[in-house]
């Protein structure tokens, strides 16, 4: 994705009152990173520290994120890392369908200007975003192919600090990023841009690799 392309969706997001939770906002928080990059991560929605700055996952959530980035030799200026609702909901409650609905054009616009590699997403709410339905328990740690991308569904990086049990599995399932970047490949702009995102079926389309 070109600079230009991304300061536009930013400035997009930035004005955006699609949804009720405009009103509520310190700053909206697009993502940031890499716009060239072959892993993108996409989490929740921003929490407290994510709407007072702007940025995500800069909370302890994103320490975790960042030490388990140093685990597999990258850093966030070498990734994309996004929301599915670019604006914090109150008392960091899930976002509802409508707030999804909401910010789904920049999140495809985003996915599609990027074309990565890989999409992890953090947490239940990003993975049935691609894949409607799904059990964490039963999907993290294998790759689901979602229209033309390929999607890689771990625990949440505050779901790990909340329960020690499972900052083992999320160590795991990271360790796996960078053999599953090497066998990956960018998906052909035109076909982004026919079919951004997609929807996946749990049933039909989790795999063992």
């Amino acid at each position: 994705m070109e600079i230009g392309q991304l300061q536009s969706i930013n400035a997009r997001i930035a004005g955006c009152h699609a949804c009720a939770l405009a009103k509520g906002r310190t700053r909206t928080v697009p993502g940031d990173g890499d716009p060239t990059a072959e892993l993108m991560f996409i989490g929740e929605g921003p929490g407290f520290y994510e709407d007072q700055q702007g940025s995500p996952f800069v909370g302890r959530a994103g320490a975790l994120l960042d030490e388990l980035l140093a685990r597999i030799g990258m850093t966030r200026a070498d990734v994309f890392v996004t929301n599915v609702v670019k604006c914090r909901p109150p008392n960091n409650r899930d976002p509802e369908p409508s707030e999804i609905a909401a910010c789904e054009p920049y999140l495809t616009e985003q996915i599609g200007g990027i074309r990565p590699k890989l999409i992890v997403t953090l947490g239940r709410f990003a993975m049935q975003y691609f894949v409607p339905g799904a059990a964490m328990g039963r999907s993290h740690g294998k790759v689901i192919q979602s229209g033309v991308h390929r999607v890689y569904p771990v625990y949440h990086p505050a779901a790990a600090l909340r329960q020690g049990a499972l900052a083992r599995v999320l160590r795991e399932d990271f360790d796996r990023i960078p053999a599953l970047l090497a066998t990956s490949e960018r998906p052909a702009a035109q076909a982004t841009a026919a079919a951004p995102t997609g929807r996946a079926d749990p049933a039909k389309q989790l795999s063992l690799l």
